[in-house]
C-alpha cells in the first residue's frame, strides 16, 4: 500500500463504526486480553499491548473497559483465543488480508469464505496474495506535531525506511524488526503517536470501477462487522465519486 491515499480508503469507514461502539470496544479488549496474555501485563514492556492500548485510546475507549481487558489476561478467558490470517481476492481483481481472533478456526473461516462468495470474491490458502503486500511496522502521529520535512528528518535520524505527510497526518514506515527502536526513539522526541502497529500494505493499488466498488464496500461491511474480524487490508482504490456517495 503506498502511503496514506490507501490508508483513507482503508478507514474511511471509522466514522460508521461509531453507531457500533460497544461491538467495537469488544474487538479493541479483545486485542488488549491477547496482547497482555502473550506477554507481560505491562505496556511499557509489552510493545503489542502498549499498540492495543494506543488503539483503544484512539476511539475514545474507557480507562475502565482497559484495565479489565488487561486484569482478565491473568485468568483463562483468553487461553483458547487463537490469531488466524485469511487471504483471497474481492470484486474487481482486488486482493484482501484478514487479521481476526477467534476461538473457533472453522467457524470463522467459514463465515468468511461465505462474505467472499457472496460478494464475488474468493477466498484463497495462506500466501496467495501475502505477495502483493509488504508487512511493515506504522507508527502515525497528527499534522500538529511537526512539519512534513522536521518528520522527514526524524525519519532519518529514527532509522525509519520513510514518513508519509498529508493533511491527516504523519507516517513513519520500518521493518517489523527495527519498529521498537524506531518507536522509542520517536516517543522521546515526539510523545506517544497516534498509534503504532504491525500492519500490511499493497505494493499496488487496484482502481475499481463503481459497480465493483459498490460490492466490495458490502463486503467490507460484512467483515468489519463479524466479531472475529480486528483488522481489514485491501489494495482497493475506490472512485472520487463513490468515497464522496459513501462520506454523504
Amino acid at each position: 500500500m503506498a502511503g496514506h491515499s490507501q490508508f483513507k480508503n482503508i478507514m474511511f469507514r471509522k466514522g460508521r463504526q461509531d453507531k457500533e461502539r460497544s461491538k467495537l470496544f469488544s474487538k479493541l479488549a479483545r486485542e488488549i486480553t491477547v496482547s497482555a496474555k502473550q506477554g507481560l501485563p505491562d505496556p511499557a514492556h509489552n510493545a503489542r499491548l502498549r499498540s492495543a492500548i494506543l488503539a483503544a485510546r484512539e476511539e475514545n475507549m474507557p480507562k475502565d473497559n482497559i484495565e479489565r481487558a488487561i486484569k482478565k489476561a491473568a485468568g483463562g478467558d483468553a487461553e483458547n483465543i487463537e490469531e488466524v490470517r485469511y487471504e483471497g481476492y474481492g470484486p474487481g481483481g482486488t486482493a484482501f488480508i484478514i487479521e481476526a481472533l477467534t476461538d473457533n478456526r472453522n467457524r470463522t473461516a467459514a463465515d468468511i469464505r461465505a462474505a467472499f462468495s457472496k460478494y464475488g470474491g474468493a477466498l484463497g490458502e495462506t500466501n496467495s496474495v501475502a505477495f502483493l503486500f509488504n508487512h511493515v511496522a506504522s507508527i502515525v502521529y497528527p499534522v500538529a506535531k511537526g512539519s512534513d520535512d522536521t518528520m522527514l528528518e526524524a525519519a532519518i535520524e529514527s532509522g525509519a525506511d520513510e514518513c508519509v505527510s498529508d493533511e491527516d497526518g504523519h507516517e513513519f514506515l520500518c521493518r517489523i524488526e527495527d519498529f521498537g527502536a524506531v518507536r522509542d526513539w520517536l516517543e522521546t522526541k515526539f510523545g506517544p503517536p497516534k498509534s503504532a502497529a504491525i500492519v500490511w500494505r499493497s505494493q499496488t493499488n487496484v482502481a475499481v470501477n463503481d459497480e465493483a466498488g459498490d460490492t466490495l464496500v458490502k463486503l467490507l461491511d460484512v467483515l468489519d462487522d463479524h466479531d472475529d474480524v480486528q483488522r481489514v487490508y485491501g489494495n482497493y482504490e475506490l472512485s472520487d465519486a463513490l468515497m464522496t456517495k459513501l462520506s454523504g
